[in-house]
């Protein structure tokens, strides 16, 4: 499974960044990802053996919660581990949007903006560009078929902030 702890980091966008995606998202748009998720794929070496997320919302509905863990085998280069994170989807107060805060085990804290595409059948997580850092774009794909979600998460290099290469492609099935 290529639920890698990649796949939760992801970041604060710039607004041309979503040139293209739907103004106005709330989040009752996002009903469609509420449920338990579990991660299809191989545990290769390097990729996850066992992964998986959910969303829910919390706080009256005020705002989405996606708790996601990936658990790695051991490798002759490192021991086994889990990866754990947390992201809380919400609406801007100051009525810019959808936007998100993250956090994972490993200490990492990012704020970032959500947008989708026209058709809404695609939400798109996406970093500023940075000069020191590297960005970041996370997108899931919405299916025809309400129990099947692909996602994919990209990184482009620090000072190249349109360079993206696919790191991940990977799909989840609702439990």
């Amino acid at each position: 499974m290529r639920l890698l702890v990649a796949v939760s980091v992801v970041c604060a966008m710039t607004v041309g960044a979503f040139a293209g995606q739907s103004k106005g998202a709330s989040l009752d748009d996002l009903k469609f990802l509420v449920g338990e998720w579990r991660g299809e794929g191989d545990g290769k070496p390097g990729q996850a053996a066992t992964g998986g997320f959910s969303f829910n919302f919390e706080l009256q509905g005020k705002v989405l919660v996606r708790r996601n863990f990936a658990e790695y085998a051991a490798t002759q280069e490192r021991p086994a581990f889990r990866h754990d994170d947390l992201m809380i989807v919400y609406e801007d107060s100051n009525g810019r949007g959808l936007h998100a805060s993250y956090y994972d085990s490993e200490g990492h804290t990012i704020q970032y903006a959500v947008a989708f595409s026209p058709d809404k059948r695609t939400l798109t997580f996406i970093s500023d560009p940075s000069r020191s850092a590297p960005r970041y774009r996370f997108i899931f794909y919405r299916q025809a078929k309400d129990d099947l979600l692909n996602f994919e998460f990209d990184i482009a290099p620090p000072g190249n902030p349109d360079a993206f290469s696919k790191y991940i492609d990977g799909k989840a099935v609702r439990k």
